[in-house]
């Protein structure tokens, strides 16, 4: 494919899983902090596209490769033919859908070519399975899942929120970790649970409680600070946070 660099094959599942990870940072940087350019992008005027997430956490959205069969597992092929036929978002989680699958693809295609055995599969599979998957980070359905979960399993109606929501009186995209302690023990358990479960919806990482988070007020993601670029200093600062995401979202004919 032509604008693609080359890189060695993985041949340890270390090396594969690192190839997966990369390619995957990537994609969600396209689907994420950089759908607006990913959206321009996919034109329904152009002939059948494919997005590619590259293992230097970079992405590309190109025609597929002319060898048959490739070198590679292709992604899905005509992305760009449904952009506009559906609502934005939609399209972005059928996009992520397949580009979790292709992604695996990619990494067991190594293994088998590779010779791995069983045991080494199934490393494979539990490393990659730690990872939130990309639908999950765009979409935000893992961390609802955990949450709701979680004060299913609380009768209280008291609740932390989102890792610790702030109270109303105060900024919600402001945050400092690790968040404030509830005088309550049970409290405490809730929200360690909800921090736990939350992920960033920029890299797709979990919760650290030696990070600074910023939530955005658009679409109520999270995000790490050095992800999106704003300090602690820079949150106090800001009465009303959106993400990338929500910021370069326009109307759309």
């Amino acid at each position: 494919m032509e604008g693609v660099p080359q890189h060695t094959a993985p041949r340890t599942v270390e090396e594969v899983f690192s190839d997966y990870r990369g390619r995957r940072a990537g994609l969600i940087k396209a689907l994420t902090t950089e759908v607006e350019k990913f959206y321009q992008q996919c034109d329904p005027e152009k002939e059948n596209l494919c997005l590619y997430g590259l293992p230097n956490e970079t992405w590309e959205v190109n025609l597929p490769v002319e060898e048959v069969p490739p070198e590679l597992p292709e992604p899905a092929l005509g992305i760009n033919f449904a952009r506009d036929g559906m609502q934005e978002k939609d399209w972005l989680s059928l996009v992520a859908v397949h580009s979790d699958s292709w992604l695996l693809a990619v990494a067991f295609y190594f293994g088998a070519r590779f010779g791995f055995g069983k045991s080494e599969r199934k490393r494979l599979f539990q490393m990659i399975n730690e990872l939130p998957t990309i639908f999950e980070v765009v979409t935000g359905v893992k961390q609802q899942r955990d949450m709701s979960g979680n004060h299913n399993n609380n009768n209280k109606s008291k609740s932390s929120g989102k890792m610790s929501r702030l109270p109303e009186t105060q900024t919600k995209g402001v945050t400092v970790s690790p968040p404030p302690k509830e005088e309550d023990d049970s409290g405490d358990e809730e929200a360690e649970d909800d921090e736990q479960g939350a992920i960033c919806g920029a890299c797709g990482d979990n919760y650290a409680h030696d990070e600074f988070w910023i939530c955005c007020d658009v679409c109520e993601k999270w995000f790490h600070g050095k992800c999106v670029k704003i300090t602690p200093a820079k949150a106090e600062h800001i009465k009303q946070y959106k993400c990338p995401g929500c910021s370069n979202k326009r109307a759309r004919v």
